[in-house]
């Protein structure tokens, strides 16, 4: 099988393909990234080498890359988005482009080859705050943020598609992901990697908001099921049964490294800050996927991960993200 994996260099696409690369030897994987802030090659410098891996940098919104890209191709995993609400509230129009315009160019060049699978990569954000309860697939999707609405925009396109054209496509709506090579702009590894520094963690409002927990290569697994067994027309929540507020991640994390509480910096609250997340994901489960990882397992290995890979954040903590740091929290 011949994959096309669009932003392929980020945080979930290139633990994607890693998995793919291992558990697949006769796979080829074309990873096509535009390589924006948060794409990476050192993401992926394990592979690179791989005969079965080819890299194109190229944006999924221009048509002529996307189509040359897409020759042969047997199916599209499109990781490729705008991803972080505090950009998309400060600057939309990115998310706009790249999360519905570039999924239009995907969806019409997948058509036009005949692509056998196209599974769009999307988020638990599109249904909006739940204060009790889960989100099944089948409920109204209540963005509240831009990102989140762009997305939305995105899934809309997608099942139009299947629906007007036929196209076998599928979709997937993950919880919040943490795990190695995550872009320190996220909870996670911006809070792992400032107190590894001695650096405040500002912490939005009250830090009472809450969001259920995946490790990234469970996801990936649930990713892998659904684009190999999925119903073609339907989709798939993949959650990770871990639902934590962000006070209790943050104490967590500090008490993982042995620093003390009093680094916890408390800033202003995000603008339209959904209060929860949770989605039920029995559909996926009924497929023959639970995640492997216990949660705290996991923090623990992805503390570990940060602090042994100092090579891989220092370097992105100055430049474009130093920047964009002292704007949002003004430091």
């Amino acid at each position: 099988m011949k994959i096309l994996v669009t932003g392929g260099a980020g945080f979930i696409g290139s633990n994607f393909i890693r998995l793919i690369l291992s558990r697949y030897p006769d796979y080829e994987v074309v990873n096509l990234d535009k390589l924006t802030y948060a794409g990476n090659l050192d993401n992926l410098k394990d592979v690179e080498q791989n005969r079965h891996y080819r890299f194109v940098q190229g944006d999924i919104c221009d048509m002529d890359v996307v189509d040359k890209v897409m020759d042969k191709v047997d199916a599209v995993v499109n990781f490729a988005a705008e991803s972080h609400v505090d950009r998309s509230i400060g600057g939309p129009a990115d998310f706009i482009q790249t999360d519905v315009f570039g999924t239009y160019v995907l969806l019409e060049t997948a058509r036009q080859h005949g692509v056998g699978r196209y599974l769009q990569i999307s988020t638990d954000e599109v249904y909006g705050s739940i204060r009790a309860g889960s989100f099944k697939e089948t409920d109204m999707l209540e963005p509240s943020s831009p990102y989140s609405a762009s997305k939305a925009g995105g899934d809309m396109q997608v099942m139009a598609y299947h629906t007007t054209f036929g196209l076998p496509a599928l979709i997937t709506r993950s919880s919040n992901n943490f795990g190695p090579y995550q872009y320190p702009e996220k909870l996670f590894p911006l809070f792992i990697t400032n107190a590894l520094e001695d650096i405040p963690l500002p912490l939005y409002g009250d830090g009472s908001n809450v969001r259920d927990w995946i490790y990234v290569t469970d996801n990936c697994d649930a990713i892998d099921l659904v684009l190999h067994k999925g119903e073609v027309g339907q989709v798939y929540n993949i959650g990770g049964g871990n639902e934590r507020d962000n006070h209790t991640i943050t104490g967590m994390i500090l008490k993982e490294l042995g620093k003390p509480e009093s680094l916890i910096q408390p800033v202003a609250d995000r603008l339209g800050h959904d209060f929860r997340y949770s989605i039920d994901c029995s559909k996926v489960r009924a497929l023959g996927w639970q995640p492997s990882h216990n949660f705290e397992d996991a923090l623990q290995e992805t503390v570990k991960w940060y602090a042994d890979n100092r090579w891989w954040w220092e370097k992105i903590k100055g430049g474009e993200f130093l920047e964009y740091y002292k704007q949002q929290y003004g430091k």
